[in-house]
């Protein structure tokens, strides 16, 4: 699915891809982008000359070159180097509906203590990323604290101000962390229905080990300890059936101290919100 550009988009979002030995995908993508919008490249260590090969065919584009493969926290390199007031982040397996970009900085500009805004996520084999994740929440008013996909937008001051992406996510659930950082900020966030990504299947077999292992972790550094030890002993059940759980749950452990470092309990009203989302999941 290539990207549905009918219209140039806007001036106030700038789109940051973070990506590493994609180099013909990577091309193709920008293709569709390029005087359009800002576009901002974070080369995560790629060998198959892909820095190269951006500043050779789109002159324009500002590319960072990282020494190492940050992962997800890459993208925080990226927004740093935007001059816009806002951000949507780009995947080379994912295409914004034409118009969502302007759109998104509509609501934005409308709505000055908004912090992040998620997309409805069309199509796509991972559940971490589907229309089903967000289907519960209600739209432009509720915090996205259960979003856990990729569709995020966000308000660059805002991203930066509570330190964007954490390394512990590498390349999947960073938008949930994100999502309770902003809010234990006292940012709102809302997802809306009428901003919309279309995404193409995926059969990433370690992106659900590495699910598991990051909520655990997230809940050790944001939840209460009655909730994380839950969690724990939850991941370690299915652990003793799954191979999936068995691999995050023993990944989870090594990094288990790092978590612990970084633990930052969020406020009693964020909590409260989170259970009651949770809930509502379960019931719906």
């Amino acid at each position: 699915m290539d990207p549905d550009w009918k219209l140039a988009e806007t001036d106030r979002v700038t789109v940051v891809i973070a990506t590493r030995n994609r180099r013909a995908d990577l091309l193709r993508f920008l293709d569709s982008l390029v005087g359009r919008v800002p576009v901002v490249v974070v080369d995560n260590d790629s060998r198959d000359g892909t820095a190269a090969a951006v500043r050779t065919a789109f002159p324009s584009v500002r590319i960072a070159v990282l020494p190492r493969n940050r992962g997800a926290a890459a993208r925080n390199v990226g927004v740093r180097l935007a001059t816009t007031p806002y951000v949507a982040f780009g995947y080379l397996d994912s295409a914004w509906a034409a118009g969502t970009l302007a759109q998104a900085a509509r609501i934005f500009d409308r709505q000055r203590a908004l912090g992040l805004l998620a997309a409805r996520t069309i199509g796509g084999s991972d559940p971490a990323a589907s229309e089903t994740a967000v289907r519960s929440l209600r739209p432009d008013s509720v915090p996205v604290l259960g979003f856990r996909g990729r569709a995020a937008f966000v308000r660059r001051d805002a991203f930066l101000a509570v330190g964007g992406f954490s390394s512990v996510s590498f390349s999947t659930n960073e938008a949930m962390l994100l999502s309770y950082d902003l809010a234990a900020a006292g940012w709102a966030l809302a997802y809306v229905d009428t901003v919309v990504m279309h995404q193409r299947s995926s059969t990433r077999s370690a992106r659900r080990r590495l699910e598991l292992r990051n909520l655990l972790l997230i809940s050790w550094m944001r939840r209460p300890l009655r909730r994380a030890c839950a969690d724990a002993f939850r991941l370690a059940h299915c652990a003793t059936v799954s191979a999936d759980a068995c691999v995050a749950f023993g990944s989870a452990l090594i990094r288990l101290p790092w978590a612990l470092a970084n633990r930052r309990r969020l406020p009693p009203q964020v909590e409260s919100e989170i259970l009651r989302l949770e809930r509502e999941t379960v019931a719906a």
